[in-house]
């Protein structure tokens, strides 16, 4: 047995849990408290320590609600990086998409906020966990929320030239330097490590493949009437070109001659017999001899019978354990479906309902928003 393998089957308690788990943690830019890492990490095999993480949790998004100070933002925030700290993974099961769709959906509306670095970043931190963030950016950009921020302009550019959109990230990174977006020396050092990228990619960008600003062309998508017929044209050329190849280079078939077919019969002559070929296929009774036996009757003979008591259900083998699922293993709370609303409560982020909602804000990140915040 290896040292590692004898460590982990000895369950010994240690100071550094993150480097038996550090495949399983998320990185953060400003880093992690190694302490509460470790702490994080011991709860996934101790009941204990993950029951004090949710009850812990739960004040914090209690103190939120009881706030009355003059920055209503900073509880929010302090519940954000606990989060992230307390849940080293970062799966739906950490409640930390929910809580950065309910933080900014609570001051989207807001004057003071709006030109706030630190709300912009939960933004974008919001962003990063959704399957396509450019809604967001055409939100902020409709609510004016951000922009003095070069931040705003370089997450929105990374964002649009990851989709291969060159002409719209360029358009986005000039847009925030002629509104002198501050700190302006990050913006136009972004913009100039944009250019070289630029540099470097194929000369076949976006725009010189499409004309009317049509998506990129992919699996399953449907062409545009004239690149249809472009298609069909240059397929139909490949196939009458191989086709012309096909008839030069053909050889004449040979044809195959079965030495033992007869030509004036019509069929295969008789082979050459050896001394140990058959001479006779014996009579009816030889070939069917393995059917002499006469079958019997089956009634004669009884299996034995043991008397098993009848219990209800399956029961489960002490020996398997069976594996749950860490986002499943709490209860989801009883809730009456007419009384329950689109959108999870800070309060009721426990049970399997914080995937299901994560899921759906991961797909529709404004889903929860009124219609009117909306971009036209």
């Amino acid at each position: 047995m290896d040292p590692e393998t004898e460590f982990l089957s000895s369950k010994r308690q240690t100071g550094n849990e993150w480097e038996l788990f550090k495949e399983n943690v998320r990185p953060l830019k400003r880093g992690r408290n190694v302490d509460l890492l470790n702490h994080a990490l011991k709860a996934r095999t101790n009941d204990q320590l993950k029951k004090s993480l949710l009850e812990n949790r739960r004040r914090l998004i209690e103190a939120i609600d009881e706030y009355q100070g003059d920055d209503p933002l900073q509880p929010w925030l302090d519940c954000i990086k606990w989060v992230q700290e307390a849940f080293p993974p970062g799966g739906d099961f950490s409640g930390l998409v929910l809580i950065y769709e309910q933080c900014v959906r609570a001051f989207w509306h807001s004057d003071h906020y709006k030109d706030d670095l630190r709300y912009l970043k939960v933004w974008l931190e919001y962003a990063e966990h959704c399957s396509d963030a450019e809604v967001i950016y055409c939100f902020l950009d409709a609510n004016d929320i951000g922009k003095t921020h070069s931040a705003y302009y370089i997450a929105y550019a990374l964002h649009m030239e990851s989709k291969s959109k060159m002409k719209a990230a360029n358009d986005i990174l000039n847009l925030g330097i002629s509104s002198n977006a501050q700190p302006i020396e990050k913006l136009r050092d972004a913009y100039k490590k944009f250019l070289a990228r630029s540099m470097r990619r194929p000369n076949a960008t976006e725009e010189e493949l499409k004309e009317d600003d049509l998506p990129v062309r992919s699996f399953g998508t449907v062409l545009a009437r004239g690149e249809s017929q472009r298609q069909a044209i240059k397929t139909f050329e490949l196939g009458r070109n191989k086709l012309k190849q096909d008839q030069v280079h053909r050889t004449p078939l040979s044809i195959y001659n079965d030495t033992n077919m007869d030509v004036t019969r019509g069929h295969h002559s008789k082979p050459n017999t050896g001394s140990n070929s058959w001479h006779t296929l014996g009579g009816r009774a030889e070939r069917n001899k393995e059917n002499n036996a006469m079958p019997a009757k089956w009634t004669s003979h009884k299996i034995p019978q043991r008397p098993v008591p009848r219990i209800v259900g399956a029961v489960a083998s002490a020996q398997i354990e069976v594996f749950v699922d860490e986002e499943c293993e709490e209860k989801p709370k009883v809730h009456d479906e007419k009384d329950r609303t689109s959108s999870l409560q800070l309060r009721e982020l426990d049970g399997r309902n914080i995937k299901k909602e994560t899921e759906l804000l991961r797909e529709n990140p404004l889903r929860n928003f009124p219609s009117n915040s909306l971009p036209r």
